[in-house]
C-alpha cells in the first residue's frame, strides 16, 4: 500500500487547478473570436476592429499552411519570427507594412495572457522592425490645382467633390473623419467643423476660413434637405460612404493626369500639414487641428517643411562673408 498524498497542493498543482480549461484547448479561431469580442465590448472604432480582423486573418492563412491553428499555446516566438519573414522574403512587404501585422498579433496574445487564456506571452517585448524615415508624399501648388480644377462644377457630383476636396486641404481631417461628418456639425456662424469620428475618441473643432466658408455655403445651397443628415450624400440623398470618398481624389488625379504621387485623402492630409508649417504654423496648433496624440508626426512635418532654418542660414552661413 502506497503513502498517502498530501491534502495540500503544491503551488504548480493549484495553476493546474485554477487555470482556465480553455487553456490547453482554446483554437486560434476561438482566441480570435474572443479577442474581437472584447474589442466590441471596450467600444473599439470599426476601422480598428476591421483591421485586427484584416491583419489576423492574414497570419491564420499562414498558420493554416503551417498546420498550426488548432491550438493557440503552439505559437511560439520563433514562429511569429518566421512569419515576418515570409512577410518580408515571400510577399515583399516594407518594415511599415510588417508593424501594421505585428502590433495586430501583438495586441491578440496581450489580451490572451492578460485573460489567463495562455501561460506564456510569445509577443511579449516583441519589438517592431526598424522604419527610415522618408519624404513624405505631398501634392505641389500646380499638381493641386489641377487636381481641383477636375471636377465638373455645372454637376451635383462635381461640386459636391469639389467641396469635398477643399475641405481635406483646408483642414487636413483624415478620410474616416470626413464620412461622419454631419450638416449640423458645420459651423458657418463661428467658423469651424465638428470632427465626432476621432482616431483617438477625442472630438475636436477644426477652423475654417472664409473661401471654405463660402465654397460650404454654396454646396449646402445645392445638396438641400436629404433623408441623411451626412454632409456629403449621393444623387439618391443617401450618406456617402467611405469606401466612395476615397475614390474621390484618386478618380480626379486620374482626370487631371497627375504623376509621381498618389491621389489620396491622405496626400491632401499631408500636403495640408506642409503649407500649414511652410506658412508659419506652430507644432500646437497643428497637433489641435490634425489630432494627433503625440508630438512625433507633427515633429516629423516641421522637421521636414519649417523654412525657419533656411531663412536664419541665411544669416550665419559660413561662405556669407566670403
Amino acid at each position: 500500500m502506497g503513502s498517502r498524498r498530501s491534502n495540500e497542493l503544491s503551488p504548480h498543482e493549484i495553476d493546474i487547478a485554477t487555470e482556465p480549461i480553455e487553456l490547453e484547448t482554446l483554437s486560434y479561431d476561438e482566441s480570435v473570436r474572443k479577442f474581437i469580442a472584447d474589442a466590441e465590448r471596450r467600444g473599439l472604432r470599426p476601422d480598428t476592429i476591421s483591421y485586427y480582423k484584416d491583419k489576423l486573418g492574414l497570419f491564420r492563412r499562414w498558420l493554416v499552411a503551417q498546420d498550426m491553428t488548432d491550438y493557440i499555446r503552439r505559437v511560439l516566438r520563433t514562429d511569429v519570427d518566421k512569419y515576418i519573414d515570409y512577410l518580408r522574403e515571400d510577399r515583399g512587404l516594407s518594415n511599415g507594412a510588417i508593424n501594421t501585422s505585428i502590433r495586430a498579433i501583438r495586441a491578440l496574445f496581450g489580451y490572451l495572457y492578460d485573460s489567463k487564456y495562455i501561460r506564456n506571452n510569445p509577443m511579449k517585448g516583441y519589438p517592431l522592425l526598424k522604419v527610415r524615415k522618408g519624404n513624405i508624399e505631398t501634392f505641389t501648388m500646380k499638381q493641386l490645382r489641377q487636381l481641383l480644377n477636375a471636377p465638373d462644377r455645372r454637376t451635383f457630383i462635381g461640386v459636391r467633390d469639389y467641396t469635398y476636396m477643399l475641405l481635406l486641404l483646408e483642414t487636413g481631417i483624415r478620410l474616416s473623419e470626413s464620412a461622419e461628418i454631419l450638416v449640423e456639425d458645420v459651423k458657418l456662424s463661428e467658423g469651424v467643423v465638428f470632427i465626432r469620428h476621432t482616431k483617438n475618441h477625442f472630438h475636436r473643432y477644426v477652423p475654417i476660413q472664409a473661401k471654405m466658408k463660402e465654397q460650404l455655403k454654396r454646396y449646402l445651397k445645392i445638396r438641400g434637405t436629404c433623408e441623411s443628415n451626412h454632409l456629403f450624400v449621393t444623387l439618391d440623398g443617401e450618406a456617402l460612404q467611405r469606401g466612395a470618398l476615397q475614390k474621390i481624389v484618386s478618380k480626379y488625379g486620374k482626370q487631371a493626369g497627375i504623376k509621381g504621387v498618389r491621389c489620396s485623402p491622405h496626400t491632401l492630409r499631408h500636403t495640408f500639414a506642409k503649407l500649414s508649417v511652410m506658412n508659419g504654423a506652430g507644432v500646437f496648433e497643428l497637433q489641435k487641428i490634425l489630432g494627433h496624440s503625440t508630438m512625433e508626426m507633427v515633429r516629423v512635418y516641421v522637421n521636414l517643411y519649417s523654412s525657419d532654418v533656411n531663412e536664419k542660414h541665411k544669416e550665419f552661413s559660413p561662405l556669407r562673408d566670403l
